[in-house]
């Protein structure tokens, strides 16, 4: 076989282990088998590789026991297949079975242990090395001492490793040196490593500068961390990119955008994980039109190849509502891991299109690709909002069964939607009672806003009291009560509650509506007059109700919960915050743009009967986004099926 073919199979192993797609790979070795009757040596060995990269250790032995003549390089390969896999003891073995060793070898052996916290082994491991010689040494053996060390909590083992850094010479070592920031930084020594950043060997390092800044970012201190930005005589793109993800991650999604135009004006080009952040950053603020110019620099710059950053304009489009966009992108994109389909079937659930991100969700099982817990947060909130709870019971129940995936809060708070969102209340009090632990505050206040919907005054009180008994200053408790309470006309106690409220000096949060035009953002309250197109704002909704009345639409009163007249309830319908959101763009948004809204509220029956009837009278594609799900109201339906 001749060496370029040698090198095609290589890199077709290589594109193989980036794509986490174990069913070519051994596609690739049965083509191997068929064409060549004594591969060599390095093919043998990239196999191996790949069988260790996938976690499958057994391939990569029997690939291993076929060769000829194993060389150091295919001992050290499978030593760190059976290191990644877990299988210590097999590892152990294999390393007393070498007839040489190198660093590489040790590095494996203490990296084994490490990933799974053996301490005794690890210590044991090196104290070995070093009997056999400091010439093995090398900055990875330290970074994963200094690792286990903050991952364990052991300060004086961190400290004594330390020591020999420096006893051996390895001080002035970049990536030793920002390992030991991380490691003070993780068991608490935040003073040490300040105090390892200030030494002289690495005042002036731009690594070891990176890595304090991003131990403040992750100790929620942003303004120490700016600090140490400004500080820094030189800065490169990793500096930038940890100042720009630290803004990111503490909630300062503005400032990131603001931070990458910065490194832009001084010359700094951002690579795949720099752009990758800053879109990630306008996902988080639903900013469409900001993402949308990112989006335009990567294909300029060819960084859309990157899959970081294709991963991350999926994930925007979908936050944004733009679901077709999502699919294009994945569609386009060569190689897709587990973050590619958990962003797409995300995106699909924020629609509440059951069958499409079940579809997703079994395809991407099919490739042999493991869902996280994220990816199942997705395909249960979907199921919840498409009413399919059987269906949600079986993903919910295969989470620890099939993956291996303990269930946190949040699929707890999906299988409580879950039911109680179909209506299934009582069900829904028993799946409580058999949690493993009481549900968070969202989870009660989910529990809570069904039995709104389904008028379920005592479970109802049950979950208010347990809402309340947690967080005693969040309103929402009081107000989902109360609105049970005057859906059956209890107004003395609706007005007790409220009163309640006052003394505790909580406040409801009021419900708001906004729609961006020319990177302005418009923001509309119910019966608000303040905006400077008022008058138009209110003939244009004034002549919708005509039409509306005139093709059958009869206002649903039922969610006005004041003691008022009934005309004057229906008054207040009309004049609700997304209608005059909905009005502002008719008449400024052109006709070829779909028309965006976010409501930080549940959007009220009445208001989502009413915007289909605009949509159709309009013949206009408007797009809420209220604090449950999508909305895509076009031609008179809605994308929801009238499910939320």
């Amino acid at each position: 076989m001749s060496g370029s073919s040698s090198n095609q199979y290589s890199s077709f192993l290589k594109l193989c282990c980036e794509t986490r797609n174990q069913t070519q790979v051994k596609k690739l070795h049965c083509q191997i088998l068929k064409t060549l009757s004594n591969p060599e040596p390095f093919l043998s060995n990239n196999l191996i590789n790949a069988y260790g990269n996938l976690r499958n250790p057994l391939y990569a032995r029997n690939v291993f026991d076929k060769m000829a003549q194993p060389n150091p390089f295919s001992w050290n390969t499978l030593l760190s297949a059976y290191s990644k896999s877990g299988d210590l003891s097999t590892m152990q073995d294999i390393f007393n079975l070498m007839p040489s060793r190198d660093g590489v070898s040790w590095n494996s052996l203490i990296s084994g242990y490490a990933v799974h916290g053996s301490v005794t082994e690890v210590v044991g491991t090196y104290s070995m090395m070093l009997r056999d010689g400091s010439v093995n040494l090398n900055r990875i053996t330290f970074s994963t001492l200094l690792m286990l060390s903050s991952s364990k909590g052991q300060v004086n083992l961190g400290r004594a490793i330390h020591g020999h850094i420096q006893k051996f010479g390895f001080k002035a070592c970049v990536f030793v040196g920002s390992s030991l920031v991380d490691m003070y930084s993780k068991i608490g020594s935040v003073h040490e490593a300040v105090k390892a950043f200030n030494r002289k060997d690495y005042k002036d390092n731009v690594f070891v500068g990176s890595a304090l800044l991003d131990m403040y970012c992750k100790c929620r201190n942003v303004q120490y961390a700016e600090a140490v930005f400004r500080r820094m005589r030189h800065r490169n793109v990793v500096s930038w990119t940890a100042m720009l993800v630290g803004y990111g991650q503490n909630g300062f999604s503005e400032e990131a955008i603001k931070i990458f135009s910065d490194m832009q004006k001084n010359g700094i080009e951002p690579d795949d994980f720099t752009l990758g952040s800053v879109i990630s950053s306008c996902a988080n603020l639903a900013s469409l039109e900001e993402g949308a110019q990112f989006h335009a620099q990567a294909l300029m710059s060819g960084l859309i190849s990157f899959i970081t950053v294709s991963n991350a304009l999926i994930t925007l489009y979908g936050k944004c509502g733009s679901v077709e966009y999502c699919n294009q992108l994945f569609d386009q994109m060569v190689f897709r891991d587990e973050v590619s389909w958990t962003a797409l079937i995300s995106g699909y659930a924020q629609f509440g299109n059951a069958d499409k991100t079940i579809t997703l969700f079994e395809k991407m099982l099919a490739q042999g690709l493991r869902p996280d817990s994220v990816t199942f947060i997705g395909v249960l909130s979907a199921c919840s909002r498409a009413g399919l709870v059987e269906r949600g019971y079986r993903y919910f129940e295969s989470m620890s069964r099939d993956h291996g995936i303990l269930p946190i809060h949040d699929h707890y708070t999906c299988m409580i939607d879950l039911l109680s969102r179909a209506g299934r209340i009582k069900e829904a009090q028993d799946f409580i009672h058999k949690m493993p632990f009481p549900p968070d505050a969202v989870g009660w206040a989910t529990l809570l806003s069904s039995c709104r919907v389904h008028s379920n005054l005592e479970v109802g009180k049950w979950a208010a009291e347990s809402l309340l008994d947690l967080e005693p200053t969040n309103p929402a408790g009081y107000i989902l009560l109360s609105s049970i309470y005057a859906a059956k006309g209890k107004w003395n106690t609706v007005a007790q509650l409220r009163r309640g409220m006052r003394e505790k000096g909580l406040r409801k949060d009021p419900g708001c509506s906004w729609i961006k035009f020319k990177n302005k953002l418009y923001i509309f309250s119910a019966d608000d007059f303040s905006s400077p197109y008022y008058d138009q704002i209110y003939a244009e909704l004034e002549k919708l109700n005509e039409k509306m009345i005139q093709m059958g639409y009869v206002p649903d009163a039922s969610s006005v919960l004041h003691d008022v007249e009934e005309l004057e309830k229906i008054k207040m319908l009309g004049h609700h915050s997304e209608r005059l959101a909905i009005a502002f763009g008719l008449i400024f948004i052109p006709r070829h743009c779909p028309i965006r809204i976010v409501k930080n509220l549940r959007v009220c029956r009445d208001c989502h009967n009413a915007t289909k009837y605009i949509s159709k009278i309009t013949q206009r594609e408007i797009l809420v986004r209220d604090a449950v799900r999508f909305h895509l109201f076009k031609d008179g339906a809605c994308s929801c099926g009238d499910f939320w």
